[in-house]
């Protein structure tokens, strides 16, 4: 079981990805679109063309781990556009709230005491 902490770094990426690639493939993208190492630990979220999947990719220090959420219907509320600069990182929090399919720009999330990743 992978536990999602407040110290990991989550990276989401901004474009589609075609979910028929596999775990090189999509570790490849965090190298050279992300321009992440993919061995970090941190985790690298993908959607699809649709907005319907999202994909997690985290390696362990034993191998990658792809987790995978199909909606049963309908799209996921929020993701960046692609225009959006720089790269989009995550808390915790934001992430349980994208997993259970909430809007991030509406949701209320107390704001951390002190910062935890420098």
């Amino acid at each position: 079981m992978i536990q999602v902490t407040p110290h990991i770094k989550i990276f989401l990426c901004k474009r589609f990805v075609d979910f028929r690639k596999g775990i090189d493939s999509l570790a490849r993208i965090c190298k050279v679109l992300l321009n992440q190492d993919p061995f970090s630990g941190a985790m690298f979220l993908f959607r699809n063309r649709s907005f319907s999947m999202i994909r997690i990719l985290v390696y362990d220090g034993q191998g990658f781990c792809l987790f995978t959420k199909r909606l049963s219907e309908g799209r996921f509320q929020w993701w960046p556009d692609e225009e959006h600069q720089g790269l989009v990182t995550l808390s915790a929090p934001q992430l349980q709230m994208l997993i259970y399919n909430g809007d991030l720009t509406s949701a209320r999330i107390g704001k951390e005491w002190r910062s935890i990743v420098p």
